[in-house]
């Protein structure tokens, strides 16, 4: 592999794997084909990074519509393993992976571990999903890619997982952040927090405000948690993590082009302003992805990060573009909300939104929970300020309930902010 030491090393490389993306996709995908040509794009029209403009989107209806094998580009007998992820309408969205893919997806998950300072002295609790989803077999190849202990301990089972953070002194655990709250709280319920040795958290697949983050490295006294991102399309989890400084998440360059932009008009935002995360795999052989739209919403990290690494960076995800509701005529994002209510004192890091419709008019209602130690009796100031925050910034009216601490449900799964009941 090509060594890294500047921004132009790695625009060389990236305008190596879109020239090789391109051809590889028009001489091998019948879908790719039929959309270039639709463009009137060639691979001999790709000379520059700009070039990428010129390209058509890849959009997931487009995965669904080509079942079983929408985007492959080799052939079949060339695919060693598939990945799955889930739709909430029709088909699953079916991925295939070569061997040079998954080899690929190893090396640069050991790469985000690395980074997180995880080697061979660490023992990783894997506590994500197996089987069909990407998670549980990219954190296990990263994990002993780098050479640490893997603990396939897999989701759920909060009394396995307490057993083997005690028995196997794990001192890392992979998971989403609603299982790394769940499980937080079990450990303090337990009274067992001075009999475990996790230093770092590594969580992905949702949205972690920056209270949740507060109350996660609480409870198991950690010193670092990593938000690690990825998608099943773009390989599966590991192709972005933040370093030890937690200013933004540094992605992998050199694997993937990533563009953000207005998710309307589709043209580049400005750094630092809100856009959708649209991927172009640089070397993906089975399923490639040309302009691909997450929906995923972030911001450009404009600098060199203090850590040093040469790898670009974004924010942390703060949502999704299909996740936009519109209450009153006003476009809300439940980031906004979010973001918001961890900047408040008083409360825990969980909350819902209830939207509901009264003779014609739309209402909200926040419900948040009242901080495990709180007093009852500062409720009235903390719904007042919330609300008074909620007009604020996002310009709308909320009544906000303040709830006993633990009364919102857990999941060790990606939790449910928003129940929309109009």
């Amino acid at each position: 592999m090509q060594e890294i030491k500047t921004e132009q090393d790695l625009k060389d490389i990236q305008l190596e794997g879109l020239k090789w993306t391109v051809g590889h996709v028009y001489e091998n995908s019948p879908f790719y084909r039929r959309r270039l040509d639709r463009a009137g794009v060639s691979p001999s029209d790709i000379k520059s990074l700009e070039d990428i403009a010129k390209l058509p989107f890849t959009e997931a209806d487009h995965l669904r519509e080509g079942f079983p094998f929408p985007l492959l580009s080799v052939p079949v007998e060339d695919v060693v393993r598939i990945h799955s992820s889930s739709g909430t309408t029709g088909k699953r969205k079916i991925l295939t992976y070569t061997s040079k893919d998954l080899q690929d997806w190893t090396d640069f998950f050991a790469r985000a571990f690395r980074m997180a300072g995880i080697g061979p002295s660490d023992r990783v609790q894997i506590a994500v999903g197996y089987g069909l989803w990407t998670a549980g077999a990219g954190f296990q190849a990263g994990c002993e890619q780098v050479g640490a202990m893997a603990i396939p301990v897999g989701p759920g089972n909060l009394e396995l997982q307490c057993q083997f953070l005690q028995d196997m002194e794990s001192t890392c655990i992979c998971c989403t952040s609603s299982m790394a709250l769940l499980l937080g709280e079990e450990i303090n319920r337990r009274g067992i927090k001075n009999k475990i040795k996790v230093n770092t958290i590594i969580q992905g697949s949702e949205r972690c405000s920056d209270s949740m983050r507060r109350a996660i490295l609480e409870h198991f006294g950690a010193s670092h948690l990593f938000d690690i991102t990825g998608l099943t399309e773009l390989y599966g989890p590991g192709p972005g993590i933040d370093c030890k400084e937690h200013q933004g998440i540094h992605y992998w360059a050199d694997y993937y082009i990533l563009e953000i932009l207005d998710p309307d008009t589709l043209r580049p935002v400005k750094d630092g302003e809100i856009g959708e995360m649209v991927v172009t795999t640089l070397r993906k052989e089975a399923s490639p992805l040309v302009r691909y739209r997450t929906r995923d919403l972030t911001r450009r990290i404009s600098g060199q990060c203090p850590c040093g690494s040469i790898f670009p960076r974004h924010d942390r995800i703060l949502g999704r573009s299909d996740d936009m509701i519109i209450f009153r005529g006003v476009n809300i994002y439940p980031g906004q909300i979010d973001e918001i209510l961890s900047d408040i004192e008083g409360i825990s890091s969980e909350y819902n939104i209830l939207l509901e419709r009264r003779g014609g008019k739309d209402f909200m209602i926040v419900k948040v929970e009242r901080d495990s130690t709180g007093d009852p009796a500062w409720d009235e100031d903390i719904r007042n300020h919330i609300a008074k925050e909620i007009k604020s910034q996002v310009m709308v009216s909320a009544e906000v309930q303040i709830v006993d601490y633990g009364a919102l449900p857990r999941t060790e799964r990606k939790s449910r902010r928003i129940y929309d009941q109009r």
